[in-house]
């Protein structure tokens, strides 16, 4: 069940970095309205990874 929430957690940090990457390819007004608020949402999702990870490894050193 670790592992599985741990992948999931880096796929939702790859998926918002990979929007951001997009709107930062088309440019213009949709670069300047989504760009920072998705830099936002990555921050907070790598946050909530290294959570995840870190409450895995210690849950499974426990065992």
């Amino acid at each position: 069940m670790g592992k599985v929430l741990v992948v999931l957690a880096l796929g939702v940090v790859l998926a918002i970095l990979l929007a951001g990457l997009f709107v930062m390819s088309l440019g213009g007004a949709v670069d300047k309205e989504w760009s920072n608020r998705l830099m936002r949402y990555r921050v907070l999702a790598q946050a909530g990874a290294i959570l995840i990870v870190l409450a895995v490894l210690y849950f499974s050193s426990q065992q």
